[in-house]
């Protein structure tokens, strides 16, 4: 009976020890967002709940606009992006920049109502 115990307890660390792993940083993280601030090779980058995230490139850092490879100086404050990364002291290195299209344009129709 205490070897399906001493079993059981085993088996049970084994299972929890990969969800400690999983709560530290240098998980991959993913943010949304439009570019806030520019300094260098770090961006702020605001997402939708107001947040504010910092990210860290760097040369091994792929930047594109659709099938576009892009150079980092060729993002802007106002850039709406999707960042990939590892999480590394509260911040996003990123592996991956990938930069939206201009926002869509919300349309505005102000159709009088039709005589009959």
């Amino acid at each position: 009976m205490n070897t399906k115990w001493f079993v059981g307890a085993v088996l049970a660390v084994v299972l929890a020890v990969p969800a400690f792993g999983w709560a530290h940083e240098g998980h991959s993280e993913t943010v949304m967002g439009t570019v806030s601030g520019i300094d260098g090779t770090s961006l702020m980058v605001k997402t939708a709940d107001g947040k504010t995230v910092m990210v860290m490139m760097d040369a091994k850092t792929k930047i594109t606009k659709g099938a576009t490879k892009l150079q980092a100086t060729a993002l802007k404050v106002g850039d709406r992006i999707v960042v990939a990364g590892p999480e590394e002291k509260e911040m996003i290195m990123a592996q991956t920049v990938k930069v939206g299209g201009a926002p869509v344009a919300k349309a505005t129709t102000s159709a009088a109502p039709k005589a009959h």
